[in-house]
């Protein structure tokens, strides 16, 4: 039995990681942006562990996020699931001056992977946009440049990859991970998405627990549980270290070592 937290999990895939992974008798602590989110996520998930909140398009409030999850003891796993999609018109610009987008789905999985105890397991929820992502790392926060929501979300997804290679060489031992759950039919992906969303939220269940072979790997890009193509520059270790530099800076939160 894994005790495995999950961040965004009041609907989508994350709320169905959850029930699953319950189901399979496993504890799991679920996540909402705020009480009412986290509440609900509870309920929706009979048999979880707990709950808690944090907004994490907020660096305080994924700071304050971190402090309740280390409360609450360690973890075997941690699935970094929370994200808002490529719909924004426009920039929204958070009270901490940071792009929404980037703040919650990129900023946010930093802070966390930093602060959180080290579980044995990590997994970050990317997407096949990445590959279009913009591995110059100019601009993260979308100040200079002219706004496009779905190139804006790209980049994001590109960001969780090379977190996740980046963990993978620096914590020997924890297992790292990304993966595409494909495009799916959740509320970011629109009722006529045609992939399976019983395999996208498997791959995250497996990657998560599992202790075949094939699982047991670090540094891997995964599409329906096994190991796929991703952004030619995602392997690179100087993309991966500015990253997490740029991250740092925003932050103020260095990136923990050996």
């Amino acid at each position: 039995m894994a005790r495995i937290f999950i961040t965004g999990s009041a609907d989508g895939l994350g709320l169905l990681a959850a029930k699953k992974l319950v189901g399979e008798g496993h504890k799991v602590v679920v996540h909402g942006r705020n009480d009412m989110r986290a509440n609900d996520a509870l309920k929706s998930v009979p048999g979880a562990e707990t709950t808690v909140s944090g907004e994490l398009s907020l660096m305080s409030e994924t700071i304050k996020l971190a402090e309740k999850v280390n409360k609450l003891g360690g973890f075997d796993a941690v699935i970094h699931n929370a994200g808002i999609g490529s719909s924004e018109r426009n920039r929204i610009e958070t009270a901490e001056g940071l792009s929404q987008l980037f703040a919650v789905n990129t900023l946010a999985p930093y802070i966390l992977t930093c602060l959180l105890l080290r579980p044995k397991r990590l997994i970050y929820l990317s997407s096949g946009l990445h590959r279009s992502g913009d591995a110059s790392l100019n601009d993260l926060n979308w100040e200079k440049r002219t706004w496009n929501g779905y190139r804006a979300y790209s980049d994001t997804k590109l960001h969780d990859v090379l977190l996740a290679f980046a963990v993978a060489r620096k914590w020997k031992d924890v297992l790292s991970n990304a993966m595409e759950p494909g495009w799916v039919p959740t509320k970011m992906g629109g009722p006529g998405a045609p992939d399976s969303l019983e395999e996208g939220v498997a791959t995250q269940v497996w990657l998560a627990v599992s202790v075949e072979k094939s699982a047991l790997v670090s540094g891997q890009y995964f599409y329906h549980k096994r190991i796929y193509k991703t952004h030619p520059e995602a392997a690179s270790t100087q993309i991966q270290d500015t990253l997490l530099l740029e991250c740092e800076k925003l932050s103020g939160i260095r990136f923990p070592g050996v």
